[in-house]
């Protein structure tokens, strides 16, 4: 099953720089949703090289990436971004599940 979930050309290339940094070819972006935040929902990337029972791997121009089923949900539809700008260097998600977000796009309510 491939989910509606897609990534950014910059983001392709984001996660491609620090993946070579890292030397590892089993090294994985997790891409996940936790509580908190000041919107109730908050967005995680992390570097992971294990791949969890409940985990759908997909891939992305040669990058892996694993989303836990419980965060899937959440991230239909979206798109994984990547800015550098004045506010600074950050991965974005757009995501059209959010009816509302925080001012620096890191959280989200439903």
């Amino acid at each position: 099953m491939q989910p509606d979930l897609t990534i950014s050309l910059d983001a392709i290339q984001r996660i491609n720089q620090l993946l070579e940094s890292r030397n590892s070819p089993d090294t994985r972006l997790r891409v996940y949703i936790e509580g908190g935040g000041c919107s109730g929902f908050q967005y995680g990337f992390q570097f992971d090289e294990e791949t969890e029972e409940d985990d759908l791997l997909m891939e992305y121009q040669g990058i892996k990436v694993v989303v836990d089923m419980l965060s899937l949900q959440y991230l239909s539809g979206a798109e994984i971004d990547f800015k550098d700008d004045i506010m600074g260097s950050r991965f974005l998600v757009n995501n059209p599940n959010a009816s509302a977000t925080c001012g620096c796009g890191s959280s989200f309510s439903i």
